[in-house]
């Protein structure tokens, strides 16, 4: 409490002073104080010493506890700053060290101006004097508290009178104010106030009713509301739960804020194209700059950028049943869905694409989507993730990669989008760190983005790795040539490469140190491979060495007997590429926003799929069916080999077909492999076993044939076949025009002359 004669002293500068009494109440009326101030003497008789309390004219007169001043009078004012309501000390200190900051860089000599006191609670006065001033009002009250954190003190009020100094300025050299300094200080003390939720400017539209994740909802969570505002504010603010924004050329301390946690712009301003006192959203802003408040338009520019889950509306002509020829016809399609093998059906019947080629692209795409967020459990302690290495092969000019990229491209158009996403976020986050700490600290925070880019095509292994550990679901390979690949397995020295890749296709960690990069580590490595490669080119990577250390065993091998097609004038709709393009990007943002779970370090932590009893049962029996193979004497040796790979790709198999069908059909229930799944895995493998048996008949065929060919290297072209043609009467005839290098109708005018002379 101050003293008798310093309050005598604060009377001689025109304050209105009064006595407080108990619990910061006046201990009197005082409403008369508020436009007339008592005198000394009268202000001396009703400050009364610690002892007790006294009666004068019949009035009972607590002690003094405290000296008041009377706010409103000679148009003095104050912000009473109450930090007590913040649980701990740092809070307080770290809310007024911004506060005053935040006063001071907008109010031009602001420690000149303004009279400061500490409170006994660790709150604060700022005190001035004004030609404009008001009744006491509740300025910002932060979010989750029910008690205003910055109050003004003006007319009808009063402040306790402390004696704890903070500014330059003493009680008895209250400034006034301007009643432009006033406005700022009070727009700076409202930008703290948290706004109660409400309505976002938001489109309702029923052509997106069915959309799972709507086109601005998911617009809103991947664009900042900066990138579209920034040509009009500035940030002149980063504080704890917002971002203070200022309309460029506007003279006034701010003009709204930009709330953290929502990413929504708040504006009190009336001078721009958007509207003030509603929470304002990204697609709202951009839909107000771009497209004059037309959300139906807004919404559907964006939906064809790829933003929000693809309205699926299977055509009429997908949902019929597409009559094809059975000798096109050899991977097993009814494995899929029908909607989807009615599309592939449709492709190759109006594109000429092959739908072995087209098969292994949805199960290679599929393997890349579902990635590391479900495994499928065969037993505890055997869990197989989804990884598949898939080799298409055939000859130059058979549409090898048309058919891919008839099936993947709506991932690779997600892909792409990734990419271009991640480049403008690195910039940004570039150009933020070109900033010194003051150009940062007003300005909105630009992390350090991540890459989500998840199909590489030609990438050393180094960045591969480094891809991977940013991009922890899948990272796939595509290539149109997998020659490289191959050849890469040793590309630096002997063994690194293909050591990797051995141990990523086992699921099993991978450290990667090298001298000219950064050591890399990948703790669920899930790197499925698709590729084309030409059948001469690959039966040069059948080598022993790659047979013992079980790489060729590792490749799904896709090999059909195809011809070069005449052109077809048969046309696929646009509703039906619309549909499946819809669909495959709905498949992958299912996985990724609805499977994909990650622990509190962000690590994934995968769906666990278990068989159901039955098929459980259908497991086994496969299982013991490829044991007995293995034990036969009846198989071929080198064939045996590929079949323990067998038995890590049926479940893979099954948990990627099992995943597909969930997504496809009405079942959800991604935890449980059924029967259904066990055996259109086994349908696959079997598909899988019997090209590696071709391609390694093809192998032997080429082998022989490039044997006899060098015996007879200085012979004529007609004396190699027919040396050829007597070894082997059943010869292949396409292998055969292509290694000597003529046409097949040659090589048929070859086995006429040959019939004719046996038959004379």
């Amino acid at each position: 409490m101050i003293t008798l004669s310093r309050a005598r002293q604060l009377l001689d500068f025109n304050l209105s002073l009064i006595t407080i009494g108990d619990k910061k109440l006046p201990n009197f009326p005082w409403k008369p104080q508020q436009s007339t101030p008592l005198s000394k003497d009268a202000f001396e008789k009703n400050y009364i010493y610690k002892g007790g309390i006294i009666k004068k004219d019949g009035t009972e007169i607590p002690e003094t506890c405290g000296v008041g001043i009377v706010t409103g009078y000679n148009g003095l004012e104050c912000i009473d700053i109450d930090l007590k309501i913040l649980p701990s000390l740092k809070e307080q200190q770290d809310f007024w060290n911004e506060y005053i900051s935040f006063l001071s860089d907008n109010i031009d000599d602001f420690d000149n101006k303004f009279c400061i006191y500490k409170t006994v609670n660790n709150g604060y006065h700022i005190i001035y004097r004004c030609a404009k001033i008001e009744g006491n009002k509740k300025l910002a009250k932060l979010e989750g508290y029910t008690e205003a954190i910055l109050e003004t003190r003006g007319i009808g009020g009063y402040i306790f009178v402390y004696e704890n100094k903070v500014g330059k300025l003493d009680y008895t050299e209250i400034k006034e104010i301007s009643i432009l300094d006033r406005e700022v200080l009070l727009e700076i003390s409202r930008s703290y106030n948290f706004i109660e939720e409400v309505k976002k400017i938001e489109p309702e539209q029923k052509e997106y009713s069915d959309s799972k994740i709507k086109p601005w909802d998911d617009y809103n969570s991947k664009v900042s509301i900066f990138d579209i505002v920034s040509d009009s504010f500035e940030v002149v603010r980063n504080i704890k739960d917002k971002y203070i924004i200022r309309r460029f050329n506007a003279t006034s301390a701010h003009s709204g804020y930009v709330y953290k946690n929502s990413g929504c712009m708040y504006l009190f301003s009336t001078g721009t194209i958007y509207p003030n006192e509603k929470l304002i959203s990204p697609f709202t802003a951009y839909t107000i700059k771009h497209h004059g408040g037309d959300f139906k338009e807004a919404a559907r520019n964006i939906y064809n950028d790829g933003y929000g889950s693809r309205l699926i509306k299977e055509p009429k002509e997908l949902l019929e049943t597409v009559i094809i020829d059975k000798k096109d016809l050899e991977f097993p399609l009814d494995i899929f869905p029908e909607s989807i093998q009615n599309y592939i059906k449709l492709c190759n019947n109006t594109l000429d694409s092959s739908i072995d080629y087209m098969g292994c692209s949805f199960l290679w795409m599929s393997s890349v989507i579902i990635g590391n967020s479900i495994n499928i459990r065969i037993k505890n302690g055997w869990v197989e993730n989804c990884t598949l290495w898939i080799s298409i092969v055939g000859k130059a000019g058979l549409g090898k990669t048309p058919s891919i990229s008839n099936i993947i491209y709506p991932l690779m158009k997600a892909n792409n989008r990734e990419i271009k996403q991640f480049i403008k976020q690195n910039q940004k986050y570039h150009a933020y760190k070109e900033l010194d700490k003051k150009e940062q600290k007003n300005t909105e925070e630009i992390k350090k983005p991540i890459k989500t880019q998840f199909i590489v095509n030609d990438i050393t292994l180094e960045a591969l790795v480094d891809l991977h550990e940013e991009s922890d679901n899948a990272v796939g390979v595509f290539k149109d040539e997998l020659a490289g690949w191959f050849k890469d397995m040793n590309k630096y020295r002997a063994g690194s490469d293909l050591e990797f890749w051995l141990s990523s296709w086992s699921g099993k960690a991978v450290n990667l140190n090298r001298k000219t990069a950064k050591s890399a580590f990948v703790e669920k490595p899930l790197i499925p491979v698709l590729g084309g490669i030409q059948p001469s080119i690959l039966t040069t990577f059948y080598t022993d060495e790659n047979k013992d250390n079980g790489f060729i065993d590792r490749m799904l091998l896709a090999f059909p007997e195809l011809e070069i097609e005449s052109y077809n004038d048969k046309e696929i709709s646009k509703e039906i590429l619309e549909w499946y393009s819809s669909s495959v990007i709905n498949f992958y943002d299912a996985i990724k926003k609805d499977i994909l779970k990650r622990n509190i370090e962000m690590e994934i932590e995968p769906i666990i799929s278990d068989f159901s009893s039955e098929a459980k049962t259908e497991w086994i029996r496969v299982f013991n069916e490829i044991t007995n193979i293995q034990n036969s004497d009846e198989e071929n040796e080198y064939m045996k080999s590929m079949l323990p790979k067998q038995k890590s790709y049926i479940p893979r198999f099954a948990l990627i077909l099992n995943t597909i069908d969930c997504f496809y059909s009405d079942n959800n229930d991604v935890t449980t492999i059924t029967k259904e799944s066990v055996l259109k895995a086994e349908k696959l493998s079997k598909y899988f076993i019997a090209m590696a048996k071709k391609i390694k008949v093809n192998t032997v065929e080429v082998s022989d044939i490039k044997k006899n060919l060098y015996q007879n290297k200085d012979k004529t072209t007609r004396d190699k076949f027919n040396a050829l043609y007597a070894e082997n009467p059943k010869l292949n005839k396409k292998e055969v025009a292509d290694l000597l290098g003529v046409s097949r109708q040659m090589i048929y005018n070859f086995i006429k002359d040959i019939e004719k002379n046996e038959t004379t």
